[in-house]
């Protein structure tokens, strides 16, 4: 099979369940036998909600649909890999496919920023999904990662808030703050003026409980009830840094290498599950919080008008530090000014 052939193939891939039609035949043993298992390495724990709401259900419902001819092995966070890690050991094929963060890829894709979700821009899960599907967002992170032979799609869409030990007041308490950021995120709140830095997800509860940060995130409400940060962090924090994308991320050998009808099925699943889990998620946010409000004495909180103040500044410094690291990146950030233009946002 030629370079161009494959480049063509995954191009294909990237655009759609409906292009996974295009498909190459049938290769080794196991699949000409119509017997597909794939390893698939997760970045949450096992007692995060998505593995189970996400990944769990996404493998049930392949398994389902294709008789049991192709099934996942699923691993929780750190079990091959965790975190940024997860993204090289798909690329080298040591696992078919994992769940991950456009935030891990800095290193990887120009247009990773956008991808995850810029901070302080959009506000709303729909806006996300806009922007991801219809305005190209997610096809522009393919076309890098798929240079690298990894086909990247958004999984779900939800908004990103930080939980607290300690009360904010003003700009100088935030100033004081030690917390756990990824990507993007890291780069805003460290432009605002607190110290942050990345801790994995497994290693996330024993930080703050130990006191070696004040706050994090992992995802909103949902995350944090999930992951216990609330035994030790009571403060909910509105409104969201961000909204963002979990992402899915493949071998695109293994992807290509799929029969025809397997790949159609995965690739249309991966499609309706971004819309029908960010749907769900709306809702499993709202009733997280009333429940940590209720059951375990949560207080959500509202930034400091002088925080929210550093909070803009430090957005349009982030967008336009972004946009001009290619000119995919570029086309990335006209996009989504333009996007905040129709919205009023900006």
């Amino acid at each position: 099979m030629t370079d161009t052939f494959k480049t063509s193939r995954r191009a294909l891939l990237a655009g759609g369940g409906a292009a996974a039609l295009a498909a190459p035949a049938l290769i080794g043993p196991a699949i000409a036998k119509g017997e597909v298992n794939w390893r698939v390495q997760a970045v949450w724990p096992k007692a995060s909600s998505s593995f189970g709401g996400s990944l769990q259900v996404l493998a049930d419902m392949l398994a389902e649909q294709t008789d049991g001819r192709f099934t996942w092995e699923l691993f929780g966070a750190g079990e091959f890999a965790k975190g940024p890690e997860i993204y090289d050991i798909v690329r080298k094929g040591v696992v078919q496919a994992g769940t991950s963060s456009a935030s891990y890829m800095g290193q990887i894709a120009t247009t990773s920023a956008f991808a995850y979700g810029i901070p302080g821009t959009l506000n709303d899960y729909w806006q996300v999904g806009h922007y991801n599907k219809n305005l190209g967002i997610e096809a522009l992170m393919s076309s890098e990662t798929e240079e690298d032979g990894v086909i990247y799609k958004a999984e779900k869409s939800y908004p990103t808030e930080l939980v607290l030990s300690k009360e904010i007041n003003s700009a100088a308490d935030f100033a004081s703050l030690k917390v756990r950021s990824s990507g993007a995120l890291l780069d805003y709140l460290s432009a605002a003026g607190a110290s942050a830095s990345y801790i994995p997800g497994s290693e996330l509860y024993q930080a703050l409980s130990s006191g070696v940060v004040d706050g994090a995130h992992w995802g909103a409400a949902v995350g944090a009830k999930t992951m216990s940060l609330w035994e030790v962090c009571k403060y909910q924090m509105h409104p969201p840094l961000a909204f963002t994308s979990d992402c899915w991320v493949f071998n695109a050998d293994a992807v290509e290498d799929l029969p025809d009808d397997l790949r159609l099925i995965l690739m249309s699943l991966i499609e309706t599950r971004y819309y029908a889990r960010t749907a769900e998620y709306q809702l499993l946010e709202t009733l997280a919080i009333e429940e940590g409000k209720a059951e375990q004495g949560v207080e959500v909180r509202q930034w400091p008008d002088d925080v929210q103040e550093i909070f803009v500044k430090a957005s349009a410094q982030i967008l336009e530090a972004e946009g001009n690291k290619s000119e995919k990146a570029a086309k990335a950030a006209d996009t989504l000014k333009e996007f905040m233009g129709q919205l009023g946002i900006v």
